[in-house]
């Protein structure tokens, strides 16, 4: 008697996803700071030495503006020209470049080497993946070979350069991601139970309240800094 043909795994849905990408990301970042730690030291004190910089140009500038006659594009323009000003605003550029870029291509490089050993090896998934009970199976329900691993997660850039629209059409059926399409790979789910646990869940809870936190307090942060920098140039 022939035996019935194993049921296809379901595909998994956008959160289940996300969440398991989180995971991922939560053990990059701390590899990312070690890392980078002295590459950001550097570009930390340079952007704090422009800043100074600029805001110490501030009370000249101030007294420049209301010594002088000038429809306000002249007078931007004139600011925009001075050289203390060129200079500090260069310095910072090149320092905020280093902040960004440092952290971005070690967590590129670092994701890389993670994913596809991961997801071309027996687990099938990264860690984060695992411990939501996905796994990353080719069009067949098949293991990856290394070699559809890298093209899988290079074809993920295009999700990211679509900014993020690419990602976002996992949460629609058939619940494949653009990167998926491109390289004709799936992302299934073999855990039993619900579709997101509720560890999970409170996981996604606890980002949304650090993304608030952080934005609360770079609002703070600003405030202050302007405020701070408006006394100085009024010489308070």
């Amino acid at each position: 008697m022939a035996s019935t043909p194993a049921e296809p795994l379901p595909r998994a849905g956008f959160w289940a996803r996300y969440a398991a990408w989180s995971l991922d990301a939560a053990c990059l970042l701390p590899l990312v700071a070690l890392l980078g730690a002295s590459r950001l030291g550097h570009a930390l004190a340079e952007a704090r030495d422009a800043l100074h910089a600029l805001s110490g140009e501030l009370p000249r500038l101030l007294g420049d503006a209301l010594g002088m006659v000038q429809a306000p594009t002249d007078l931007a323009r004139h600011m925009l020209s001075d050289p203390p000003i060129v200079a500090a605003t260069a310095r910072l550029e090149s320092a905020l470049a280093g902040i960004v870029y440092t952290p971005l291509l070690l967590y590129a490089l670092l994701a890389l080497l993670w994913s596809v050993g991961f997801e071309q090896s027996s687990w099938q998934a990264t860690p984060g993946k695992r411990a939501l009970g996905l796994v990353v199976a080719d069009a067949q329900g098949r293991r990856l070979k290394a070699g559809h691993a890298l093209l899988r997660h290079l074809a993920a850039g295009l999700s990211w350069l679509t900014l993020n629209i690419g990602h976002a059409l996992a949460a629609l059926p058939p619940h494949l991601a653009l990167h998926d399409r491109a390289s004709d790979t799936r992302v299934l789910r073999r855990a039993a139970g619900p579709r997101l646990p509720s560890w999970a869940k409170a996981w996604l809870l606890a980002q949304l309240l650090a993304m608030l936190v952080a934005f609360g307090w770079l609002f703070l942060w600003l405030q202050a800094a302007m405020q701070a920098a408006m006394q100085q140039a009024m010489g308070i």
